[in-house]
């Protein structure tokens, strides 16, 4: 397979920042979510809470600009569906 395949576009921010590094790449296939991250970035993983939220945040408002849900009400949903994965995991991560 040649890259790039349906990528898309860093921020702005990203494109002018030299020193910026991609930390998590996320694809659908075969119908499910398969993840390549960048670890070693800090220390402690509990960063990557404070980046899951992050993402989570940018996701409502994506979803927010796109449609006629609300910010709170996006956001909600997306709790909604992380609340159930953590209690009941569709499939487990890969070790």
């Amino acid at each position: 397979m040649s890259y790039p395949k349906d990528e898309l576009h860093p921020p702005p921010a990203a494109e002018e920042d030299a020193r910026s590094f991609e930390l998590a790449r996320l694809w659908l296939a075969n119908g499910t979510p398969h993840v390549a991250l960048r670890t070693g970035v800090w220390p402690d993983p509990a960063a990557w809470g404070v980046v899951l939220v992050d993402m989570a945040r940018h996701v409502a408002v994506a979803y927010h600009r796109s449609s006629d849900v609300t910010l709170g009400d996006a956001f909600e949903r997306i709790l909604v569906g992380l609340r159930a994965e953590l209690e009941s995991p569709a499939e487990r991560a890969e070790d």
